[in-house]
């Protein structure tokens, strides 16, 4: 019963910070020039404008198709190469001056290049996605799997376990958790890197919404844009926070 209440009273206290935080919205509105500042009543009209005409669904379906391309390849390499190199200290130690410098780099820097070498189109976008959300997903997997108790990887000897018997039994059930949280935090950069892919190589998706709105001085279109962009990354970080918890719990029982 208790657990239900708790339940009801933070969906009531995230409905009343919603309702609060939009009437602040419309209050500002009001207050300032509709050239600077769409309320959030016409915001909303235009987020309804766009979902009845398909034009929302259209780049819903472009930008994900790029997003989720690009994070996919991140979640593969970032944790299959994650758990190479701190399983192979040599290959670590010779990698992880030029990891660093990538890591450092910002990443937005790195779209000019990237569309020098590959055009533009659905390709380089993905890439800029994938380059994004991949250092914290690797660095998250180096550090859990070069925690890995040396007594587990000892009984995994002690029963003849090949590489990929060790792989497959102790490292990637171990190091799981560990790269959830890098997956969550990935998600979030990856979003980031997805609207500037849209904004540099081409116009498509989301990016083209902003873009067109901003051109035709459409100030809901371009409220209404940042906000879809906006739900689309809450949906997306509870979805990882969903799986970082998931996986979580199994930390404690490595531990």
């Amino acid at each position: 019963m208790f657990s239900k209440l708790d339940t009801w009273s933070r969906f009531a206290t995230y409905a009343i910070s919603l309702a609060a935080g939009a009437a602040l919205w419309q209050f500002a509105a009001s207050q300032t020039r509709p050239s600077v500042l769409s309320s959030f009543t016409a915001t909303i009209a235009r987020v309804y404008d766009y979902a009845l005409s398909g034009v929302l669904w259209n780049a819903l379906s472009s930008s994900l198709l790029v997003y989720f391309t690009g994070l996919s390849a991140a979640i593969v390499f970032g944790i299959g190469v994650g758990i190479l190199l701190a399983r192979v200290r040599l290959l670590r130690i010779g990698l992880e001056s030029y990891i660093m410098v990538l890591y450092a780099t910002p990443m937005v820097a790195l779209i000019p290049f990237i569309m020098s070498m590959m055009g533009f189109g659905f390709a380089p976008k993905a890439l800029v996605v994938f380059l994004f959300a991949l250092f914290p997903i690797l660095y998250n997997t180096i550090e859990g799997a070069r925690s890995v108790k040396p007594e587990l990887l000892e009984v995994a000897h002690s029963f003849r376990s090949g590489e990929w018997g060790v792989w497959r039994d102790v490292l990637i059930p171990y190091t799981l958790p560990y790269a959830m949280t890098g997956v969550r935090q990935g998600i979030g950069r990856g979003l980031v890197g997805l609207v500037a892919g849209e904004f540099f190589l081409s116009g498509t998706g989301i990016g083209l919404l902003i873009m067109q709105s901003e051109r035709d001085f459409d100030v809901p279109g371009l409220y209404g844009s940042i906000l879809i962009v906006t739900i689309l990354g809450v949906v997306l970080m509870g979805i990882g926070r969903m799986l970082e918890n998931h996986f979580g719990a199994w930390r404690g029982l490595n531990r």
